[in-house]
């Protein structure tokens, strides 16, 4: 039966008419023919064809008898929303119906399968859809096509289903598809996408296709739909799929399909992609436009989120490096002297933002070498586009530095080949790249006329060896003039090459060129800055503004090195006309001068020494400056205007002005003005507050003048209370909602009121009976509260504000003068908020810490109040201001700001105020927050008891506490009531419950932890037993912090420990003693120490001296001592020797390296091979803890990068020192020389997460020590096992990075690559291994065998080989 009468057949008629069904015909066929395998073949494949050209597949199913037949409708099958669905079609009763269909059909049930199903895919996408999802399935569409899902899944899973055919099928509704169901069919693995894409016939429409849904599905994200995270995850999969099938490097030779087909097609849609892009951003590309938003989506997919989980390194820099290349040579339609005309306006700042943020993704894949390489690779091979390549390359020295060097390497290779054969595109390529990166600038690259002078300046430049070399540049020169900017002409004119004397022709010629071209672009060249930046993208500055520059940085100059800047010095000889009509008049501007010289006299002194000022012009400056003096007494009569005018308007007599006012009554609660009153004291106010501001843009406060106190002594009569009143309901009533300008305004207010505070009256704030009153400068510590988040934070910006003007107003006076013009008040309130809103400021501050005050960030509009509070706080002049008796913080006067914060609207948090202790180096006290006052009473109490303790005579030497605290007792029983295990919830748990244990320890007396007294005979008491014991085996695991305890419980054991001890006959022996014990019983106290000594050494001096004039004890000198060392051991000349014990420096040293940057560890760890092996031992270990630690919590000091090098660094001068290191990974309770001093520092999550470190350092490892050492195998096997099984046990996900830092890492803290990689060195190191390291493989692989059978094979296989051969053995001949 042929293929053409096969729709024929169904429409016979039979016998009296009646029309026969399709089984009948068929079945009537069966009967008249005998069996024949060719036409039965061909019966099946017209039967394929028909069923393929059936539009309506389920009216065809019907065609066929039974009653079962009639309920296979597709619309029911996909119909989620009908029970009845559900319950009639199971995905078992399907597909014994298709079985059933496909045999009376004829065709296999695989290819009727699929074609149901994707004729089911077709109704759902044909669905009405959402129109702004053009590629997104609604939720009902995504129901039923999960619904469909499973019945396809079901058909695959028992082979009644072809991916084939499917595929063929699903391509002929190609331009109904959508995107999201091709998606679903991928992921539930259905067919996969690289399926799809072999199957289609025509590469370019399907990668058209692809790209048009692409564009819509970015748009989409951006547009923030509802199915966020669906559309998120499909870009991710297309993307990896792309990348990874159109740039891996080997082709999978298993398959049965040309693999070529889908790398033709992920490439071509990646470079539709791509060159969309780039010509939309051509074009100009409109913000938050679709087309913005496309374009912020796709380059977001340029990401190690998004490409590093699945795809290769090497598949990924290929990808990238692609894509550079795109990017450079896309539409290369300018010229080379188009880019000399225009490359400022392709700077780093004026690039496209969309563009910067993609080269800025391609550096985190690709190196800095790899960067440049590939750059002059594409330069020196292909047309680029000038534009891009500039762009990249501004982009590339602000991004990355390592690239600087290179780039300048590069330069200079190219000027060699130019010089050397004459090459004119190596010239221009040189120079553009040279100018692009100078633009950046001095940050980013050497200034343009630095790298001229350098390249052309000297006879050792490649244009002074041949005539022909000096022709070639000069004519290279004068091809640029047309089109070079005026700046870089002006530094060929000023920085000229130099040339022999036979030649200088040429450069005269040159010269007068590019003088002509500056004259048409009417630029003088005698108008040039002497700090000009001529390779700034900028335009050229009026000279006199130039000149005010110049002048501001030869002072600066000057000021730091005591000498006439040689610029300067240059300029009065080489550049005289700018000189003498610019620089000169811009530094003699006349002003008053100050009572003490400052740095701009100094400046003018020196240069009138040195014969570079006139006699004449000197002498009128002179003169200038004794008129600018005479001002103030022009001031004075203006102000005496503004009084008048003001006691007119506020109706005073002048009988009212003559009668002094003893004492003003002032009402804080309840401040009253009467409206004129109101009126002028605004006027007057915000007059003072503008002026300040304006001068402060022009000077700084010292070289304002005296406006501001003349300013200030107007307020200073009869309306100082209208004053007073208004800034006390501007300062204690509307404090927060001022404004920075006022705040720094109201603040020198402040400050000129307390400068007369000698004539000004009392002020009396409390009843009008009281005869106490308040100096005015008192007056603000009244008016600025601390009950809420909101006063808090503007009391701090107040005071800021006011020390800030003082220290810059009052520079060179002396510190009784400054006290008398701040509040005492002011000052211990910005102590008390700084040390407790700032956990920085708390710390002990060194020599390297004073920071210098500049009044200039604080007027701007901009002004970041956090960190000008702490540049004052750390700040000489204010440090030496605390120092005095009447600015020291009391502890009556903490007590009174802590209980006047609110707890319900205090600015920290409960967490942040039980943190926020400090110590005063002077004092017993604790500064920091406590919520309410029930904290308040709690620390008093405690301080209570401990004087009690302190003060009782009667307590004899001998006594203490016999039994342990019952607290300790709770503790352990709710501990054991907790679930263990390593479990996140579990870990969750016990860390809540300790740390609120820990709580309480620091809320209670300090004897708590310690007891009371100590004994000679026993000095560790019942509770140090109980305290160790909780430390030891609960607060390593969950409060250490950096392998040592938090600072806070630390200190709080210390001071319970002098207290102790000073309450004996010998304190400094029950000390000894007790640290003495610490080390073997609670090594982790000591370390803790170390770390957090800086700001516990000065707390235990002032307690032991209080009580004992002796030196501290030996034990805390040997504390003292090991931070020497390591303070020593990493400054640059010293080489200390560690003191005993080894430990315990190496626990210093290793403390101190992660204060090291990250360039000079390796530096400075060469120091090491001098040191004992014990230390170096020791060293390591804690360097593990370290690298471990860098992965357990992301935002630790020391980076995984930081730490790794590290571990490097000591390994390898073990490893030089042929030390054995091996027993740090063999660590048990039983070695008492290590692991009993070891597993009591490190936290257990640490050392179960050993393996990990040991095959992080598998670079690292020493070939010839693998060998030599018999104990490195069994120890290599075991940690590889151990690995193994943390990985399989989930153990691993703790140290694994985040998606976002995995490129960050390059490569590190991967646990999958790390067991691959460990295994791999296993499998090469075994056969290479003497037999005698095979004595503990049984052991080894006992109960672990089936972790990696190829490796337990390995080691069995060559432990049972025969034995090594000796050369040195006589042979054994018979």
């Amino acid at each position: 039966m042929s293929d053409s009468r096969v729709p024929n057949s169904s429409s016979g008629q039979g016998s009296g008419g009646r029309r026969r069904s399709w089984a009948e015909l068929l079945a009537g066929r069966v009967k008249r023919q005998k069996y024949n395998p060719e036409r039965a073949q061909k019966l099946k494949e017209s039967a394929v064809h028909l069923l393929r050209s059936r539009q309506d597949l389920s009216a065809l199913l019907l065609e066929v008898e039974g009653v079962q037949c009639k309920k296979l409708c597709l619309s029911n099958l996909i119909d989620c929303g009908s029970s009845e669905a559900h319950a009639n079609h199971s995905s078992s009763f399907i597909g014994s119906a298709l079985q059933d269909q496909a045999s009376r059909l004829g065709v296999p049930v695989g290819i009727l399968s699929a074609t149901m199903v994707a004729s089911g895919v077709g109704q759902i996408c044909v669905a009405p859809v959402d129109p702004s999802h053009p590629v997104l399935l609604t939720v009902e569409q995504r129901k039923k096509l999960s619904s469909l899902l499973e019945i396809a899944q079901y058909l695959l899973a028992h082979n009644m289903f072809s991916r084939l055919s499917f595929c063929q099928e699903l391509w002929k509704i190609q331009n109904s598809l959508l995107l999201e169901a091709v998606w679903h069919l991928h992921v539930q693995s259905i067919v996969s996408l690289q399926e799809l894409l072999e199957s289609h016939p025509d590469m370019r429409a399907v990668g058209a296709w692809l790209f048009r849904n692409l564009c819509c599905l970015c748009e989409q994200i951006e547009a923030s739909c509802q199915h966020d995270d669906v559309a998120r995850a499909m870009l991710s999969d297309f993307v990896q799929m792309f990348v990874l099938r159109g740039f891996q490097k080997n082709s999978d030779l298993r398959r049965t399909v040309e693999p070529e087909k889908v790398s033709q097609v992920a490439v071509d849609v990646l470079q539709r992609m791509l060159i969309f892009a780039l010509e939309a951003l051509a074009a100009g590309v409109q913000e938050e436009s679709s087309t913005h938003k496309t374009l912020r989506c796709w380059f977001s997919v340029f990401s190690g989120h998004t490409l590093g989980s699945v795809i290769s390194t090497d598949s990924q820099k290929r990808f990238f490096g692609q894509t550079l290349t795109q990017i450079l040579t896309h539409s290369p339609v300018l010229k080379a002297s188009d880019a000399v005309r225009m490359q400022r306006e392709w700077s780093f700042a004026r690039t496209h933002p969309l563009l910067t943020a993609l080269y800025r993704r391609l550096f985190v894949m690709l190196s800095a070498e790899e960067l440049v390489g590939h750059l002059q690779q594409v330069l020196e091979t292909q047309e680029v586009n000038w534009q891009r390549v500039l762009s990249f390359v501004s982009a590339l020295v602000v991004c990355v530095p390592e690239a600087q060097q290179l780039l300048k390497d590069w330069v200079a290779h190219l000027m060699a080949q130019a010089f050397e054969s004459c090459q004119m595109d190596n010239m221009v390529t040189a120079f553009l790249v040279v100018r692009q990166a100078a633009l950046e600038g001095p940050s980013a690259f050497q200034s343009y006329a630095d790298w001229f002078k350098a390249s052309f300046g000297s006879a050792r430049g490649s244009h002074g060896c041949s005539k022909k070399a000096l022709v070639f540049l000069f004519k290279f020169l004068s091809d640029l003039v047309p089109f070079e900017s005026p700046r870089y002409l002006q530094v060929h004119i000023l920085h000229p090459p130099l040339v022999p004397s036979r030649y200088r022709s040429l450069l005269t010629d040159y010269i007068s060129l590019a003088k002509t071209r500056l004259a048409d672009l009417k630029v003088s060249i005698e108008n040039m800055g002497l700090y000009e930046d001529l390779s700034s993208a900028g335009d050229i500055a009026e000279p006199h503004s130039q000149a005010l520059q110049d002048v501001e940085k030869a002072i600066m100059v000057f000021e730091h090195t005591g000498k006439i800047p040689v610029t300067v010095m240059e300029a009065s000889i080489f550049r005289r006309p700018y000189y003498m009509s610019h620089f000169l008049p811009a530094l003699l501007t006349p002003r008053v001068l100050p009572k003490v010289p400052d740095s701009r006299v100094a400046f003018i002194e020196s240069l009138k020494s040195a014969d570079k000022i006139p006699l004449s012009l000197y002498s009128a400056y002179c003169q200038a400056c004794t008129a600018a003096g005479a001002k103030p007494e022009v001031i004075s009569a203006q102000v005496a205007v503004i009084s008048e005018r003001l006691r007119d308007a506020l109706g005073h007599s002048e009988d009212d002005i003559s009668v002094e006012i003893a004492k003003i009554q002032l009402s804080i609660d309840a401040p009253r003005l009467e409206p004129r009153e109101h009126t002028a004291v605004d006027l007057l106010l915000t007059s003072f507050c503008q002026n300040l501001m304006t001068a402060s843009s022009v000077a700084p406060p010292e070289r304002q003048g005296p406006w501001a106190t003349l300013f200030v002594r107007t307020m200073c009569g009869r309306v100082l209370p209208a004053v007073l009143t208004r800034l006390c309901q501007l300062l204690c009533h509307q404090g927060p909602s001022l404004s920075a300008p006022h705040i720094l305004g109201l603040g020198a207010l402040a400050v000129h009121l307390g400068e007369s505070r000698s004539v000004l009256p009392e002020v009396d704030v409390g009843p009008p009976a009281a005869t106490v009153g308040l100096p005015v400068p008192e007056l603000f510590k009244s008016l600025l509260t601390c009950r809420t988040r909101d006063s808090l934070l503007f009391c701090l910006k107040f005071c800021v504000a006011a020390i800030s003007y003082s220290l810059c107003k009052f520079p060179s006076q002396s510190l009784g003068i400054l006290c008398s013009c701040l509040s005492s008040g002011l000052i211990k309130k910005f102590q008390f908020l700084v040390l407790r809103l700032f956990p920085e400021a708390r710390q002990p501050l060194s020599q390297e810490d004073t920071a210098s005050l500049s009044w200039r960030p604080l007027y701007l509009p901009s002004a970041d109040w956090h960190r000008a509070a702490l540049s004052l706080w750390t700040h000489r002049t204010f440090q030496e201001l605390l120092k005095g008796e009447d600015a020291q913080l009391t502890y009556q006067d903490w007590l009174h700001l802590e209980l006047e914060i609110g707890p319900e609207a205090d600015v920290l948090s409960d967490t942040e105020s039980s943190r926020s202790y400090g110590r005063s180096e002077n004092s017993d006290l604790f500064f920091g927050g406590h919520r309410g006052n029930e904290c308040i009473i709690s620390r008093l109490q405690e301080m209570a008891a401990d004087l009690e303790l302190q003060q009782d005579p009667s307590a004899s030497p001998g006594h203490s506490p016999s039994k342990g605290h019952f607290l300790y007792g709770i503790f352990h029983r709710r501990l054991q009531g907790l679930i263990s295990g390593w479990g996140v919830a579990a870990s969750l748990q016990r860390q809540r419950e300790l740390l609120m244990y820990k709580r309480i320890l620091l809320r209670l007396p300090s004897s708590v932890l310690c007891g009371s007294s100590f004994q000679a005979q026993q000095p560790i008491t019942a509770r140090c037993e109980q305290f160790f014991h909780l430390v030891n085996s609960e607060m390593r695991n969950i409060c250490s912090h950096r392998g040592a305890l938090t600072q806070d419980i630390t200190a709080h054991f210390f001071r319970g420990l002098l207290n102790a001890s000073l309450r004996s006959r010998d304190p400094s022996l029950m000390v000894d003693l007790m640290l003495a014990e610490c080390q073997t019983k609670c090594p982790l106290i000591l370390t803790s120490a170390l770390l957090w000594w800086p700001s516990l050494e000065p707390v235990l001096l002032c307690q032991w001296r209080r009580r004992c004039q002796s030196p501290l004890p030996r034990e805390l000198q040997r504390l003292q001592e090991g931070r020497q060392f390591a303070s020593d051991f990493l400054s640059p000349d010293a080489t200390p020797q560690a003191p005993n014990p080894a430990w315990l420096s190496a626990a210093a040293l290793y403390f101190a390296i992660q204060q090291v940057g990250e360039e000079n560890v390796r530096t400075q760890l060469k120091k090491l091979d001098c040191e004992r092996e014990e230390l170096l031992v020791f060293l390591f270990f804690f360097s593990l803890m370290g690298l471990l630690s860098s992965h357990l919590t992301p935002n630790s000091t020391l980076g995984p990068l930081k730490a790794l090098e590290v571990c490097a660094a000591v390994l390898e001068c073990l490893e030089k020192r042929k030390i054995p290191w091996l027993a740090l990974f063999q660590l048990a309770e039983s070695d008492t020389r290590l692991g009993c001093l070891l597993l009591r520092v490190a936290p257990d999550q640490h050392t179960r997460l050993l393996p990990f470190a040991f095959y992080s350092l598998l670079s690292n490892f020493h070939e010839d020590a693998a060998m030599r050492e018999e104990a490195f195998l069994c120890v290599a096997v075991d940690m590889y096992l151990k690995l193994v099984q943390l990985f399989v046990a989930g153990d691993t996900s703790t140290v694994s990075p985040p998606a976002g830092r995995s490129l960050e890492l390059k490569g590190q803290g991967d646990p999958v690559d790390l067991i691959t990689k460990a295994r791999l060195f296993l499998l090469q190191l075994i056969p290479r291994c003497p037999k005698k390291n095979f004595s503990h493989v049984t052991k080894l692989l006992a109960d672990r065998a089936d972790c990696d059978p190829e490796v337990s094979t390995a080691l069995r296989s060559r432990q049972q080989a025969a034995p090594d051969t000796d050369l040195c053995q006589e042979p054994r001949l018979f």
